[in-house]
């Protein structure tokens, strides 16, 4: 199963009358990347649902933020820093008598330091927070990987197409390539002709350039490593693992094996074919950037 590296989940739910919205967004990355944010106290999810989430995503920059609301019965004190606020107070008169400034201090002003409030709650229970977090986390999550899925899908069709195509043209290739070793044979009989009228001709002669020749442009090895790959590349896809990285290294080994073809032909259609095979696999290349 083919997952792709980007997708979106959310979900809004109530459990034991707490409010928790989980959200999640993936984008490509080389590695494995998680970043979370979650309401103010609630910062200790953050490894559990880092490690949870690492069971089901093997690459890619995810980001998830978490918002937990308490129930309206839970008991909150809110007290005061006195020394803090204090101090607070203490300098804003100062800066106010040195600078000649209006002296506009209010609690409303300073009350957005919120630092000088402390928030008191009654003790919570972090496992049974997680347990409830974790109900949104799993239909958030669900959401997220069928949406990686469905990609995922979408790209193996591309990139298969694309490489029937490769296929196909490599195909071309080797029905063309001894074709274009005949049409040097018979050019060098014809121009060896032209220039030796009357002459007797060494047709060993020939036939030695012509092997020659048909050496320096044999391109049967690369052809077969060619399907090779992609052979290798259809074992990958089924088989359900993370093969980004995998395949990523597969291209790189297409790509040299085109380039090889692309040295050794001489012939204008089979220069034509090989532009067509290398782009293709540039195009393949771009798509399993997306893959897990």
């Amino acid at each position: 199963m083919v997952m792709s590296m980007t997708g979106f989940g959310r979900c809004v739910t109530e459990v034991n009358g707490r409010q928790i919205t989980v959200e999640m967004k993936s984008v490509n990355h080389r590695y494995f990347e998680f970043s979370c944010r979650t309401t103010r106290g609630y910062s200790f999810l953050e490894d559990k649902v880092k490690k949870y989430v690492a069971q089901k995503i093997a690459r890619g920059k995810v980001d998830m933020y978490i918002s937990v609301t308490e129930p309206e019965d839970t008991e909150v004190n809110v007290t005061v820093n006195k020394p803090l606020a204090a101090g607070y107070v203490n300098a804003i008169h100062t800066l106010a008598d040195e600078y000649n400034i209006p002296d506009d201090l209010t609690v409303s002003v300073l009350s957005r330091y919120s630092d000088i409030f402390q928030i008191h709650k009654e003790e919570q229970d972090e496992e049974q927070i997680y347990s409830d977090v974790k109900v949104a986390l799993d239909v958030a999550l669900d959401s997220f990987l069928s949406m990686r899925k469905a990609e995922g899908e979408k790209l193996e069709e591309d990139v298969m197409s694309r490489a029937n195509r490769i296929l196909t043209i490599v195909s071309e290739i080797e029905e063309r390539s001894p074709i274009t070793v005949e049409e040097y044979r018979q050019k060098l009989t014809k121009r060896i002709t032209d220039m030796l009228t009357g002459s007797e001709i060494d047709q060993q002669r020939i036939l030695t350039e012509a092997a020659i020749f048909a050496d320096k442009v044999a391109v049967d090895e690369e052809t077969v490593r060619l399907r090779s790959h992609f052979e290798q590349m259809k074992t990958f896809f089924a088989s359900g693992v993370s093969i980004g990285r995998k395949l990523d290294f597969l291209v790189q080994e297409m790509n040299r094996e085109a380039n090889t073809i692309g040295s050794k032909v001489t012939d204008s259609v089979l220069a034509h074919k090989v532009v067509e095979i290398k782009s293709e696999i540039e195009k393949i290349r771009e798509q399993i950037q997306n893959i897990e």
